[in-house]
């Protein structure tokens, strides 16, 4: 392979042979388009973009990805069905899903929550409001 020559094939495989499935990961005005390999971990791809799912108390404070703090809940808005426990109970209920327990298998597209501590419920209030965007209550 040359300079010239693009490093992903046809088939979204790297150089290196991987897969891999485009991510947008939209935070308020800001849209942030990734080529992500297929199967990893939501939270560790946008961590390792610089694009944090967590309020700044718990950028330290958290389980490290094992899903029991509830503290990297991101809006799904396109992607994979819930599995998880929580992820099932979050999206029946409206509150964000974890992003450490989503696998990037498909194209996706999550939109980081404006934060406190833990992401607000969805009322359908919120949805569609007067600015056109969803908002996020306690």
């Amino acid at each position: 392979m040359t300079e010239d020559e693009p490093d992903e094939d046809a088939g979204g495989r790297s150089g290196s042979g991987s897969e891999t499935v485009p991510l947008v990961v939209v935070d308020g005005d800001d849209r942030v388009e990734l080529a992500v390999e297929r199967g990893r971990n939501l939270r560790r791809v946008m961590l390792d973009a610089g694009l944090s799912p967590y309020a700044s108390a718990t950028r330290r404070l958290n389980c490290g990805g094992r899903g029991i703090c509830a503290t990297c809940g991101v809006r799904v808005r396109e992607g994979p069905p819930a599995d998880q426990w929580h992820d099932r109970l979050a999206d029946r209920f409206g509150y964000p899903r974890l992003s450490c327990q989503i696998a990037v298998d498909r194209p996706m597209t999550v939109a980081l929550v404006d934060k406190r501590v833990w992401g607000g419920r969805r009322s359908e209030a919120d949805v569609g409001g007067a600015n056109g965007k969803e908002s996020d209550r306690d």
